[in-house]
């Protein structure tokens, strides 16, 4: 995965801290419809994200540890959701398995995100005191036709 680079400053950023329940993710999916809804994003970027967010939970709360958090980045040219943990352990993709009942989250976000993902340490944003593993993807606001060239091409 990715390392994040040095970002200018959100014009809006969002933060949530999570419950570890079975309900949270659907909860979590029903408030990033929301909050994007109100951006005036396509239907499809937002259906994206909704699902990208949805794998960096579930990844979280199965191989993670609390606290939680979402952070919700937002500026005029991009989005990005952080998902925050407290575990020190990577994540990594597991070995492609088409039988496996897990195992392809971080391809889907590979793949949606353009390759444009990442991990690495963070502070929380609703407990500064706490450091945690930041999950993290990125979309462009407008989906256009560019010349860049995705960073896991065929993930």
């Amino acid at each position: 995965m990715t390392r994040l680079r040095s970002t200018r400053r959100s014009r809006k950023q969002v933060a949530w801290p999570l419950r570890e329940d079975a309900r949270t993710v659907g909860q979590v999916r029903a408030l990033v419809r929301t909050e994007l809804s109100e951006l005036s994003l396509s239907s499809d970027l937002v259906d994206d994200a909704v699902l990208m967010v949805s794998e960096l939970i579930t990844n979280a709360f199965m191989y993670g540890a609390g606290p939680y958090e979402l952070v919700l980045h937002v500026d005029e040219r991009d989005i990005m959701f952080v998902v925050l943990d407290s575990s020190p352990i990577l994540p990594s993709p597991a070995p492609h398995d088409l039988g496996a009942e897990h195992g392809r989250g971080l391809r889907i976000v590979a793949r949606l995100s353009d390759g444009f993902y990442g991990c690495h340490p963070q502070r929380y944003v609703t407990q500064p005191d706490l450091v945690g593993k930041a999950t993290w993807f990125a979309l462009p606001r407008a989906r256009t036709t560019s010349n860049v060239v995705p960073i896991r091409a065929g993930v």
